[in-house]
């Protein structure tokens, strides 16, 4: 029998370490530049009752990161927050396991950071607002990232009202020299004058938050974080875009998308991805494992061994011991 150490890092531990949310994009572009060297399955997911999911995310990090993860991320109604994660992460070396992380700074952080990447790549010329419907911890890091792509420029945010939600949002970034807000009171004006469309709304239980395909102008990029209240779009939209084909090629209307490829195609310069300021685009991240995983190991060496905590794995070393 041996016994080994393993670390416990929590989202205190990891907001010790500073990332910042420009890093964060950096991180999420080298995943997605890094994904046709890596093993990425498909995600798992299980539903306990309604729209409550357990979802497992495995990922095999390039040789040369010397790292394989699984992320376990669960919604419960009811819960507070409602979505939360974790992530385990092993030496593909030796099959250590090497950290547990509390993922839900991992998980809103990379959310947001994928999601400012999209918008970088795939928005209008003539873009300069960013309409965000859905806001709680996701739409902030969301925010958090536009804030920082924008390099001092201003960002516009325009918000679908909902309970209070918008005077919190705008109350987290008054400080933020560079936001300015808008707080939209129908639908019709939201959607209808968007130019960038990003929704964090976790549950729309299959209803379509927008069913006026009129109202989506020409031009409009579409962000839908949870995926959920846009299936119309799916069906008239002139290009589609996902973080991974095996999970959207389940979605309903994958098989009538009228232009589909995945975003690392994109970036990596073998596909275009925007040609004109008309065509109406949908970027579908789902969320990849890799990106957690990624995120972890980095977040794995950049922390001091003793930040976090640790607990005591007791292991059989004989060959048989049955």
């Amino acid at each position: 029998m041996i016994t080994k150490q393993v670390r416990t890092i929590g989202t205190t531990d990891i907001m010790q370490a500073g990332v910042s949310p420009a890093n964060c994009i950096r991180w999420v572009e080298e995943s997605f530049r890094t994904k046709y060297e890596s093993q990425l399955p498909a995600k798992v997911s299980v539903h306990p009752q309604d729209d409550d999911f357990f979802t497992s995310m495995p990922a095999l990090l390039p040789r040369r990161y010397g790292r394989f993860g699984i992320k376990v991320v669960s919604r419960i109604a009811g819960d507070a927050p409602a979505l939360k994660s974790d992530i385990m992460l092993y030496s593909s070396e030796s099959g250590q396991l090497l950290a547990v992380f509390d993922g839900d700074w991992i998980t809103a952080m990379r959310t947001g950071a994928v999601a400012a990447l999209s918008i970088r790549l795939l928005k209008g010329s003539g873009a300069d607002t960013c309409s965000i419907v859905g806001l709680g911890n996701t739409a902030r890091a969301v925010a958090l990232c536009l804030l920082s792509e924008s390099k001092g420029e201003t960002v516009r945010f325009r918000l679908l009202r909902y309970k209070d939600q918008a005077w919190q949002f705008i109350e987290r970034f008054k400080d933020y020299p560079n936001a300015e807000f808008e707080v939209i009171d129908t639908k019709e004006k939201f959607f209808g004058e968007a130019s960038v469309i990003v929704s964090c709304v976790t549950s729309a239980k299959d209803q379509l938050l927008c069913p006026d395909d009129s109202l989506f102008q020409e031009g409009v990029l579409l962000v839908p974080v949870h995926t959920r209240g846009f299936q119309n779009c799916d069906l008239f939209f002139d290009k589609v875009f996902g973080d991974d084909t095996a999970h959207i090629q389940g979605f309903r209307n994958f098989s009538r998308f009228r232009c589909y490829d995945e975003l690392s195609q994109v970036l990596l310069g073998y596909n275009p991805g925007r040609e004109n300021d008309r065509e109406r685009i949908i970027s579908y991240n789902v969320g990849l494992g890799l990106h957690d995983v990624l995120f972890a190991s980095k977040l794995y060496d950049l922390l001091p061994p003793s930040v976090g905590g640790c607990f005591t794995q007791e292991r059989e070393s004989d060959k048989f011991w049955m």
